[in-house]
């Protein structure tokens, strides 16, 4: 079974924000590749609508991988859109019905808790603040302050556990993508030696949006996903 980056990635919750304006509604494809050769194509959608927001992103195996992966992989995140970014409620990760191996996280910013449901069974971690799960943190990009980017520090789940992690800021640099040469920010996740080694590229003229991930794995496998049509508005 081939995992996809978003499956990989362990995102980032940003310390930096201002008053910045979202957009209402995203919608963004990706191209999935291993080792060069492409593996999947992945479709997401975000929406912003009364005070609060719906993602969901679905991954389709193509070529050979298709064989061996006959059924979509889809995760979705809700929760209220408030002055700080995403806060979200729900977070949920399947392959459709009777999925064994479905994930859930809820976040009860109340009571500062987080409940994983996974392989059968519940448990509860604290609630650190700004946790973001998953698929959410890829959209907080869309309230960053541009200016205000400095080091990220994060927290964030992906169902079955809570994890912290530090990215360092590159310069700029352009990137070729099927959308054309776009200005980007890069990211590279701190890690020590054998862990899996991360990179995220934002586009500044597309409001920071993620248009390229890296992974490679500490058995030289590498991930890529890169943006290959973005609507925003």
């Amino acid at each position: 079974m081939f995992k996809t980056l978003f499956t990989l990635l362990l995102a980032i919750a940003l310390p930096a924000y201002a008053a910045v304006t979202p957009p209402q509604a995203v919608q963004a494809q990706y191209e999935l590749s291993m080792n060069g050769t492409p593996i999947a194509v992945m479709q997401e959608t975000f929406e912003i609508r009364d005070g609060g927001y719906q993602a969901a992103s679905e991954t389709q195996a193509i070529g050979l991988f298709a064989l061996v992966q006959r059924r979509p992989g889809r995760v979705t995140s809700s929760g209220d859109v408030g002055s700080s970014g995403l806060r979200p409620k729900t977070f949920d990760g399947t392959r459709g019905t009777g999925d064994a191996r479905r994930v859930n996280a809820a976040f009860d910013w109340t009571a500062g808790t987080l409940t994983f449901t996974h392989d059968g069974r519940s448990e509860t971690a604290t609630l650190p603040p700004g946790t973001q799960d998953r698929l959410s943190v890829m959209y907080q990009f869309l309230f960053l302050d541009q200016a205000k980017l400095k080091g990220l520090a994060f927290a964030m789940t992906n169902g079955r556990k809570l994890d912290q992690y530090r990215y360092d800021i590159g310069p700029d640099t352009a990137i070729d993508t099927p959308l054309g040469r776009l200005t980007v920010i890069h990211l590279v996740k701190q890690h020590a030696a054998g862990e899996t080694a991360t990179e995220i590229w934002l586009a500044r003229e597309h409001r920071l949006m993620p248009v390229k991930m890296r992974i490679v794995e500490d058995d030289g496998k590498r991930y890529e996903q890169v943006i290959s049509r973005l609507e925003i508005r």
